[in-house]
């Protein structure tokens, strides 16, 4: 057994020490976990809690969850996954810049959207409808990380979870990272996405924020960053310039406006897609009443829908609703049949 004052965890640590920002979360000084663990030797505990959420199966499914557009045919798309890692991207460039924990940013960032349903926001609306109480993602998400897969995970990294929608005040610097990257990774991305689909256009946008920020977008990126590090540098909070900040809003407004409203093209299969959790809802509570405690029913349907990918919850649907032609032999017997006549 490796000493712990001669272990990498403990270099690891003291790197933090003596090179993070006097503001920056030290993993050494974590306020822990419910339960408690033994320290890996190798791994601080925050790298720890980045590792145990990627490797989670919530994590995995976010690759067949829809970011705006359902179940995309183009593979050029945005999913939930490839959203986690942009904003993952984009908080580190920030913290390192600030020199803030990245690991911290990167779990956060990894673990912020293990709680979204199938279709998006969409799927998110409909449960907020029929769950008593409501249904919020962020907060489904600490459940999938405290509760359903028990990943037991420092408490800082689950505030940033938690916190990284708006409306919400991050105890940490790097959980409001996180929280600002979020939203700067799904303005641009969404802008490109829809521009790709045809939805909007480039000459569409705001032309004061495009003066702004520019129409390209590897540069408005860099700007938005830059305003946020230029601004947060040696201070106590992260945010972005005031300037920087109105143009970074109103761009978001206009996308409200004009892509995620209900009457755009984006939108034109939610309806669809709000049946299906419908149904599905009903159905289930409906399936557990003979064996389960009616005030367990509500809360075991939710968990059960939210994990669900866009294609699981489709199938679903058509396995329960969508009549079957009656099943005459296997799926390849013409196969064969042609196998003898030849």
């Amino acid at each position: 057994m490796v000493k712990t004052d001669d272990s990498i965890r403990f270099k690891l640590e003291q790197r933090e020490l003596d090179n993070l920002s006097e503001f920056a979360t030290k993993s050494r000084f974590t306020k822990g976990r419910k339960k408690v663990i033994l320290p890996c030797p190798m791994r601080t505990e925050f790298q720890r809690d980045r590792d145990r959420i990627l490797h989670s199966k919530a994590f995995r499914r976010l690759k067949h969850k829809t970011q705006v557009f359902l179940s995309p045919f183009d593979d050029h798309f945005r999913t939930r996954l490839t959203h986690t890692l942009e904003v993952s991207q984009i908080g580190r460039t920030i913290a390192r810049a600030l020199d803030l924990n990245e690991d911290l940013v990167e779990a956060i960032a990894l673990g912020h959207d293990l709680g979204h349903t199938p279709f998006g926001h969409c799927g998110e609306g409909v449960l907020n409808e029929l769950v008593k109480g409501g249904f919020h993602h962020n907060i489904q998400s600490v459940r999938v990380v405290e509760v359903l897969e028990d990943l037991n995970l420092c408490r800082e990294t689950i505030d940033g979870i938690l916190t990284h929608t708006w409306g919400y005040t991050p105890k940490t610097l790097e959980g409001q990272v996180v929280q600002l990257a979020d939203k700067i990774a799904y303005i641009n991305h969404d802008i490109e996405d829809s521009i790709r689909a045809g939805i909007i256009s480039e000459s569409d946008l705001p032309k004061d924020c495009i003066e702004y920020f520019s129409s390209v977008q590897s540069k408005r990126l860099h700007k938005m960053i830059n305003e946020i590090v230029l601004n947060s540098k040696d201070k106590p909070s992260v945010s972005m310039s005031e300037e920087g900040w109105h143009y970074t809003t109103k761009l978001r407004q206009w996308m409200f406006d004009n892509v995620y409203e209900e009457a755009s093209p984006a939108k034109l299969e939610e309806k669809k897609a709000r049946n299906v959790i419908q149904e599905l809802f009903f159905l289930y509570c409906d399936m557990l009443k003979p064996v389960c405690e009616e005030s367990k029913i509500e809360r075991i349907v939710t968990d059960y829908i939210s994990g669900m990918t866009d294609r699981y919850a489709v199938e679903k649907f058509k396995e329960n609703f969508i009549p079957k032609g009656l099943q005459c032999g296997k799926k390849e017997d013409y196969l064969f049949k042609l196998a003898k006549i030849y």
